[in-house]
C-alpha cells in the first residue's frame, strides 16, 4: 500500500491500465489510429499500402527535322532528293502554256477575225499609208475582249492555286510543287504573283535562268532565288 501511494504521489494520479507507470503515450508507440496518412481527395498517402513508385516519363521524341512541308521548320530546307528535276519543271511549264493557249483561243480567234476583216483601200492618209476598211462588225471585237478577260482570269486562278497549294494545273499533272524554302509552306497569292513577274530575270542572256536548275545545288531558277522558293516532287 505504501508503494502504491508513493507512485500515486509522484505521478499525481493513480496508476491504472490506461496510464501504466513508466509508459506515457508518445514514447515508443503511437496512439491508436496513428498510421499512414491518408492522401487528399481519397488518394493513398505517403507510406499507405498501394502507394508505390509513380510511373516515370518514358522516352520523349527527340527534336528532329520534321517532314518538309510540316509547319513550322524555319531554316530547314528540303532534302536534295525531294527537289524536282528540271525535266518535270519544263513539262509543267509546257502544260500550263498549253492550258493558257486553250483558254486564250477565244481571244486569238477574235483577233484573227478582226485582221481578216480589215483591208486596205485605195485611199492614202496624210502620212502616205493606205486607209483601212474594217467590215467585221462587233462580233470579232467582242470575242477578242471576252477571250482576253477569260485568259486574265485563268492566269489569276493559276497564281491563286499555286499560292494556296503550290501547284498550277501543269504542276499538278506532273507531280511537283512550289513551296517556300524556309518552312516548306505554300507561298501565298501575292508571292506567287511576284515570282511570276520575277521570271523576267530568267529571260536574260538567252533564258539562262530557266536552265540554271540543271547545275544549281538547290535546283532554283533566278526567280526562285529572288523570292526564296524551291520546287519539290509532289
Amino acid at each position: 500500500m505504501r508503494e502504491h501511494a508513493e507512485r500515486q504521489d509522484v505521478m499525481g494520479q493513480p496508476p491504472g491500465p490506461e496510464y501504466p507507470y513508466g509508459q506515457q503515450p508518445g514514447y515508443g508507440q503511437q496512439p491508436p489510429g496513428y498510421g499512414p496518412q491518408a492522401g487528399y481527395g481519397g488518394q493513398p498517402g505517403y507510406g499507405a499500402p498501394g502507394y508505390g513508385p509513380q510511373p516515370g516519363y518514358g522516352p520523349q521524341p527527340g527534336y528532329g527535322a520534321p517532314p518538309y512541308g510540316a509547319p513550322p521548320a524555319y531554316g530547314y530546307g528540303p532534302p536534295r532528293e525531294l527537289l524536282a528535276p528540271w525535266g518535270s519543271r519544263a513539262g509543267a511549264s509546257l502544260l500550263d502554256g498549253l492550258y493558257g493557249l486553250l483558254v486564250g483561243s477565244v481571244a486569238i480567234a477574235g483577233w484573227i477575225w478582226i485582221v481578216a476583216s480589215t483591208k486596205d483601200t485605195d485611199q492614202v492618209d496624210s502620212d502616205g499609208y493606205y486607209k483601212q476598211d474594217y467590215t467585221g462588225g462587233s462580233a470579232p471585237i467582242a470575242m477578242a475582249v471576252i477571250g482576253g478577260l477569260l485568259l486574265a482570269a485563268f492566269l489569276i486562278w493559276q497564281l491563286y492555286q499555286q499560292g494556296k497549294t503550290g501547284q498550277t494545273l501543269g504542276k499538278k499533272h506532273v507531280g511537283i510543287r512550289v513551296l517556300r524554302e524556309r518552312d516548306g509552306q505554300p507561298q501565298g497569292f501575292w508571292m506567287a504573283a511576284l515570282r511570276y513577274l520575277c521570271h523576267f530575270a530568267d529571260s536574260f542572256i538567252c533564258y539562262i535562268g530557266y536552265l540554271w536548275p540543271l547545275w544549281d545545288e538547290k535546283k532554283q531558277t533566278f526567280a526562285d532565288k529572288i523570292v526564296g522558293t524551291v520546287v519539290i516532287r509532289g
